[in-house]
């Protein structure tokens, strides 16, 4: 079976005033067709990095990625992008923005429209599809970029922060409403974020990254059922997994223990 993406020893190097920055690598990874996979990790170790070089939007260094057994040598046509900000054109309605990634590519939207309804409605904004961004929650414009990215039917979605910028209520609910999204349609998804227990959440595999240059410490296979309802989080087993990517960390210094305030006094 090929795989989705392959991703062999693959570096960036950023140059800069005072001399290159070694941001990312090597880093081997391969992803399977359907599979939900995040990277979690420190500021600054390279996730967002590695998302834009597997979209062709940034220059490798070093190695080799491969999409759909065709290396990456430029911009990714066949992908969808979610980005934390959610980036819609304030003077289109919402069924106008979906189709805004129809009508850039040009394709026939008469082909898309009805599956541009139906992502609408399978996460709640069937009522709002002529409504402008600025009629909606922050929680309903990312929703509205999750079905943008979705809507020409791509095998690839790259998502990157995109729960980050919401208030955690909000947060919390679209982590149910991306899972059961990609419930629906079986994408092959990476998902870049900083929070472990989303991580763990949403993902078939967590990748974890280690502080700069970012590399992989671990890949960690998630086992719970789907969908993550809120008595799989309660699990023993859902929380031994956010524990063990917790210790990775504090072993790299990134978390510390509070100290009893005799000690600190």
């Amino acid at each position: 079976m090929t795989e989705a993406i392959r991703i062999q020893q693959v570096s960036k190097i950023y140059q800069s005033r005072t001399g290159p920055v070694h941001a990312l690598g090597p880093v081997d990874l391969d992803v399977r067709p359907g599979e939900f996979i995040s990277i979690v990790g420190p500021s600054g170790c390279g996730k967002s990095t590695l998302m834009l070089m597997i979209a062709g939007l940034l220059d490798i260094t070093g190695g080799t990625i491969e999409v759909n057994g065709k290396q990456v040598s430029g911009p990714q046509t066949d992908i969808g992008i979610v980005f934390q900000s959610p980036v819609l054109v304030d003077w289109r309605t919402v069924l106008g923005n979906v189709m805004l990634q129809v009508e850039m590519r040009k394709l026939n939207t008469n082909d898309y429209i009805a599956r541009a309804h139906q992502l609408l409605a399978s996460v709640g904004l069937q009522d709002f599809e002529s409504r402008y961004p600025f009629e909606l929650s922050g929680g309903m414009q990312q929703r509205t970029a999750f079905c943008r990215a979705l809507v020409h039917d791509p095998p690839l979605i790259l998502m990157d922060e995109p729960l980050g910028a919401l208030d955690a209520m909000t947060r919390e609910q679209l982590r149910v409403d991306l899972e059961l999204l990609w419930m629906q349609t079986r994408k092959t998804v990476i998902f870049v974020t900083h929070s472990i227990t989303e991580s763990v959440q949403l993902s078939d595999r967590v990748v974890v990254f280690t502080p700069r240059p970012g590399m992989i410490d671990r890949v960690i296979d998630i086992n719970l059922p789907r969908p993550r309802s809120f008595e799989v989080r309660e699990s023993v087993q859902y929380n031994q997994y956010v524990h063990e990517i917790t210790n990775i960390f504090m072993g790299y210094g990134i978390f510390h223990e509070q100290k009893q305030l005799s000690e600190v006094s």
